[in-house]
């Protein structure tokens, strides 16, 4: 069964690495079920370069593919565990050693600068951080650089999870007042008015 566009609803691509399995009409997802799937995925987030993605995919066999899908599977369920733990208030120093797995994967990373023809701010160069991406392995490294940047930067306060009926999703409110409920209005939220409205309908018969 072709699988329906991956959501990108979070405002996080911490948490939208989260959301990569969910039930968005009734049936669960799992965008990285496999290693196309999770080449899949990346493309669809831009977290790897589209060139990289298919220069990977041609040297790596699908089976080295899929394992480090299985990998990236594990990853995400052990960032839920930490991510589900902290939610809900501002994440403190002491987290630090819950992050050893991450902090691991962090340091596997082979980034370097380059300077290369300017781009759109008029200057004639930029120094431009690039990754080496030797193994199949790295394709988990800007995953990881995202959650990252996530539990460094992001309010664990505002992490939430969506209030629909099965939905799994999870997302940053970054709203003015703080008072997001839905991954999706138009889907989690109007199910749950359409809900309310058939309820109010039983109460007057």
């Amino acid at each position: 069964m072709e699988k329906p566009p991956a959501p990108f609803i979070a405002d996080s691509p911490g948490l939208d690495f989260l959301n990569s399995v969910a039930t968005p009409v009734d049936t669960p997802v799992d965008w990285l079920d496999d290693g196309d799937g999770l080449i899949d995925w990346l493309a669809q987030a831009k977290l790897v370069p589209a060139d990289e993605l298919r220069g990977m995919k041609a040297r790596a066999t699908s089976g080295e593919l899929d394992k480090v899908a299985d990998q990236a599977r594990a990853l995400r369920e052990w960032f839920r565990a930490f991510v589900s733990k902290h939610a809900g208030r501002p994440l403190t120093a002491a987290a630090l050693g819950e992050l050893g797995p991450l902090n691991g994967l962090l340091e596997r990373d082979e980034t370097f600068s380059r300077i290369e023809p300017g781009h759109h701010d008029g200057r004639a160069l930029s120094l431009q951080v690039k990754r080496r991406w030797r193994s199949p392995e790295a394709l988990l490294l800007p995953v990881a650089e995202a959650m990252a940047k996530f539990v460094c930067e992001e309010d664990f306060s505002d992490v939430k999870a969506c209030e629909g009926h099965n939905c799994t999703m999870l997302f940053a409110d970054h709203t003015r007042r703080r008072a997001r409920r839905w991954c999706i209005m138009a889907v989690c939220g109007n199910r749950a008015k359409q809900a309310a409205h058939r309820n109010r309908l039983k109460s007057k018969q």
